[in-house]
């Protein structure tokens, strides 16, 4: 949903994260580990490193912790003190395995085509190569010491982590605001930082520290093989290969250096998980603090004051990288109870607009609005919405795991949600299958998505948005690709659902005829902004944009004239970031004039329920000629 410029800041979203209990656990143990590496060698060195021949090979004891080594040193304060070396070495093998990966991973998506290929070819052939082999090789050509297995740890985490990164780079680099970015100019440099690595932080993250893990284990290996740390040094790997003899006499000494090396691997990977979080878009969001007034007064006086509208936005933007902003400040109200129908042509903002309500923009799309309100409740502070909105997609191909059975899924939801347990969750996920009319629900509900028709996907889909009481329902394109009876089905089953739960209803098609039969009111949009809101009633002969006009001119009717040509918009809506000072529409409308090119309007009251946004709107008689001709 909705950030505050504040919350846009890692800073403020690795707080959030780190009071998580995830955040907590992560937290504390990086501490203790890092406490003992810089205190350990200050307060237990010279005890590791003092020798007692009366005391050599002993067992656990009050004075021995884990008991002694062959020269009768302390081998719990060897294991603390070795804590320091074991992590500085893990870190900078892990910091040259990120580094080299992220330089070889990105250089494809920025350098030219010859290089890029040849570096990924060779990525390619040292991906393939045994992971095992390739390390024991490289430690081999390094040579014997700490030096030489830093290098060779690290650049054996170079190819799996520059694969990674290619190929994520490669997604981002086709993505249409990296293309917008080329066309401005902008240097390799800025391209990497702004636009490619920002938005492969999340995995990278996660992959670099449960990398570092296993470079905690292979350091130790190499050690432990002596092929890493010589002495007089010493780390776990090779306090571990010393106690390896005698194992059965004194377990606990050769198990200590293990659990450590354990231990602190999970500590990477809860730390890689909060900095991954801290990164992306699943860092918890925090709430504004608590109003003084009891919560159903708040509630009462915002509904009161958004005029008894269960949804209101003002100025609702949704904004993309290099500023492109798909939707351009909106202002909209969705009545309890009320259907509304958002039409428009591929591209408007329907979909997004509908998307930043129920905080499922994509990343990296960012979402502003000077309010933002539903049922009373500021979704700028709290955007989570529970079961009180349903949503409905476009593809239930897309909604519904393949992989899980359809009832499993539908009861996932009221035992997250409403609390529900397993056994009362499946009998709510049944009856739901069978409100939508999905014959033999019990055995549907057993069965995998790939076993319905289309039409049973996007009533399955229906049903789990009904799993709740929603207060809301989003039905984003719900009857494209469907034969006209089952859109017929779909469309009575979105009304039946309302009758029922008194939800309202927001309905999103480029189908006027789709959303004539079940919405009360109408709003087009155009190129991110809202053009025209009127009721249905008016939409054939009382709509006053040009555009409204041109969509409905558009529609054939039963009085068409089959030989005749339909009536068509010249031209193409414009892309995000393409419309200039004036009327976005201008370019394409016949009643184009200067004022529409100079100066963009403004949605106004054209009367009762009515608000246009053109300088020289269709007045009705004209509107209604303009129907009969475009329609005869």
């Amino acid at each position: 949903m909705p950030h505050h410029d504040h919350d846009s800041s890692l800073r403020h979203r690795l707080g959030r994260t780190l009071r998580t209990p995830i955040g907590v656990t992560a937290l504390t143990a990086c501490l203790l580990v890092a406490l003992v590496a810089v205190l350990g060698p200050v307060l237990l060195g010279d005890r590791a490193a003092q020798i007692d021949t009366d005391a050599i090979n002993q067992g656990s004891s009050a004075a021995h912790l884990l008991g002694t080594d062959q020269l009768g040193r302390d081998i719990a304060a060897r294991v603390v003190v070795a804590t320091r070396l074991t992590l500085r070495l893990t870190l900078l093998a892990t910091a040259i395995g990120v580094g080299g990966g992220l330089l070889l991973g990105v250089v494809p998506a920025v350098a030219g085509r010859r290089l890029g290929r040849l570096i990924t070819a060779t990525v390619g052939v040292l991906v393939a190569f045994p992971g095992l082999l390739f390390l024991l090789f490289l430690a081999t050509v390094f040579g014997v010491g700490t030096t030489g297995a830093v290098f060779a740890v690290g650049l054996a985490m170079v190819p799996p982590m520059a694969r990674l990164v290619q190929n994520l780079t490669a997604s981002v680099a086709g993505s249409d605001y990296v293309a917008a970015a080329r066309i401005l100019g902008v240097g390799r440099f800025r391209m990497v930082v702004r636009h490619l690595l920002p938005n492969i932080a999340e995995p990278s993250v996660l992959f670099a520290t449960q990398a570092a893990s296993g470079i905690l284990v292979a350091f130790s290996g190499l050690s432990f093989l002596g092929l890493g740390v010589q002495s007089p040094q010493y780390d776990w790997g090779r306090l571990l290969n010393e106690q390896l003899n005698r194992i059965f006499v004194n377990p606990t000494a050769a198990l200590a250096p293990g659990a450590a090396i354990i231990l602190t691997g999970l500590m990477f990977g809860l730390a890689g998980e909060v900095l991954a979080q801290a990164g992306g878009r699943r860092a918890p969001r925090t709430k504004e603090p608590a109003p003084r007034q009891p919560p159903t007064a708040a509630r009462e006086t915002a509904a009161d004051s958004d005029g008894g509208a269960l949804v209101r936005a003002r100025d609702l933007r949704v904004t993309f990288p290099g500023g492109r902003q798909a939707v351009r400040g909106i202002s909209l109200d969705i009545g309890a109870g009320e259907a509304v129908g958002l039409v428009g042509e591929s591209g408007s903002g329907k979909s997004l607009s509908a998307l930043a309500l129920a905080d499922l923009v994509p990343h990296p799309g960012r979402v502003s609005a000077g309010t933002l309100r539903f049922n009373g409740d500021d979704l700028r502070a709290d955007p989570r919405l529970g079961t009180e909105l349903a949503m409905v997609f476009q593809d239930p191909t897309a909604s519904l795991n393949p992989a899980l059975r359809v009832g499993r899924q539908l009861a996932e939801v009221a035992e997250v949600h409403l609390g529900a347990s397993r056994a009362q969750a499946a009998a709510r996920a049944v009856d739901r299958l069978g409100a939508v009319r999905i014959a033999a629900p019990e055995r549907r509900a057993r069965q995998r998505p790939h076993e319905y028709s289309g039409g049973m996907r996007q009533r399955a889909v229906i049903a789990m948005g009904l799993m709740g009481k929603p207060k809301l329902i989003i039905a984003d394109e719900p009857t494209t690709a469907l034969d006209t009876a089952v859109q017929r089905q779909v469309l009575g089953l979105l009304a039946e659902a309302r009758e029922e739960s008194g939800a309202a209803l927001l309905l999103i098609s480029h189908d006027l005829a789709v959303v004539a039969q079940v919405c009360e009111r109408i709003l087009v949009m155009y190129a991110g902004l809202i053009v025209e809101n009127l009721p249905v009633t008016e939409l054939l002969d009382g709509a006053a944009h040009p555009y409204t006009r041109a969509l409905v001119g558009a529609v054939p009717t039963m009085t068409s004239d089959p030989g005749k040509e339909l009536a068509t918009i010249p031209g193409r809506p414009p892309e995000p970031g393409e419309t200039g000072a004036g009327c976005p529409f201008a370019p394409r409308c016949a009643r184009a004039r200067e004022r529409c090119r100079a100066d963009a309007p403004v949605l106004t009251e054209l009367g009762p329920g009515r608000q246009v946004a053109c300088w020289y709107p269709v007045e009705p008689a004209a509107a209604t000629s303009h129907t009969a001709k475009a329609t005869s």
